[in-house]
């Protein structure tokens, strides 16, 4: 039986890699330290694995065949995809006898999630983990959503979804201990007329819902308003999966701000007992 060590969220940005400097260095600073807390976090847990929530920006998947989940059970996976994103090449190890067993585990549970051997992964799921400073060696398992493309699961659907995860992990007997990244979100519109405005009263309002701890009035809230928080708001949708893997453990924000020339509602949190957000502190 896998103990589940932490649960994460945590926004991404190419924009943070790419032009550090557009931001002040003494707010650089400050979200750069937060996500360093959370690698600290993250490895005091001592994991053997991270299941690692995101979702693809059209490198894995197009219109031919863009899948609502994707898990992948390959033996590696190359990151960043991207050839303009400054951060190191580098090849993160897969755990494939993990990740098979949480495709079957969820076919069983009535989910019909695509798979991949071949999966590569983008900013979305290097972003934070270059951020955090976590040991590149560390197995992953990457679990992509739509994100992208309507029709999109329901954030009902990846609620539930990550309510079968956390109970698959737990069950799980070939790890001792399992972390969850669940990155993306929170404001942010992308290619847009909207590009550079943060929603700083949605991220707040939802950022409320989850520490108040009421999971159906997070997903009402997030069904009915994502779309006043721009098109990049839709990744909240892993957020939705790590609250359901969370099983009722209590959400604390770790970090808050909105950062207009990163284009980002910039959030991190964590379901369950740590230090991180007492370390972190909040911004508005």
């Amino acid at each position: 039986m896998a103990e589940l060590t932490g649960i994460y969220t945590a926004s991404h940005t190419p924009v943070m890699l790419n032009f550090p400097d557009r931001i002040p260095a003494d707010l650089r600073t400050e979200i750069f330290g937060a996500y360093e807390a959370m690698g600290r976090d993250f490895e005091s847990g001592k994991p053997d694995a991270l299941v690692v929530l995101s979702n693809d920006h059209l490198h894995n998947f197009f219109l031919n065949n863009f899948p609502a989940l994707c898990i992948g059970v390959g033996e590696s996976y190359e990151s960043p995809i991207e050839h303009w994103l400054k951060a190191k090449r580098r090849v993160f190890a897969g755990n494939q006898a993990f990740g098979a067993y949480l495709l079957q585990e969820a076919l069983q549970a009535d989910f019909d999630p695509s798979f991949s051997m071949e999966m590569v992964l983008d900013h979305g799921s290097l972003t934070p983990l270059e951020l955090a400073g976590l040991d590149p060696d560390l197995p992953i398992v990457p679990i992509l959503f739509n994100c992208v493309q309507p029709p999109m699961p329901t954030m009902r659907r990846c609620y539930q979804f990550g309510k079968f995860l956390g109970d698959a992990i737990r069950r799980y007997d070939g790890v001792e201990r399992v972390a969850i990244l669940a990155t993306g979100g929170i404001s942010h519109d992308i290619a847009t007329p909207r590009m550079g405005m943060v929603n700083r009263e949605f991220d707040e309002t939802l950022l409320q819902l989850l520490e108040a701890g009421d999971p159906d009035a997070v997903v009402k809230y997030a069904t009915e308003q994502v779309h006043t928080a721009g098109n990049g708001a839709e990744e909240i949708r892993m957020w939705m999966a790590a609250m359901g893997a969370a099983g009722g453990l209590p959400f604390r924000r770790a970090y808050y701000r909105a950062v207009n020339d990163w284009y980002t509602g910039i959030g991190i949190g964590h379901f369950g007992q740590s230090e991180l957000a007492a370390a972190t502190g909040n911004h508005g």
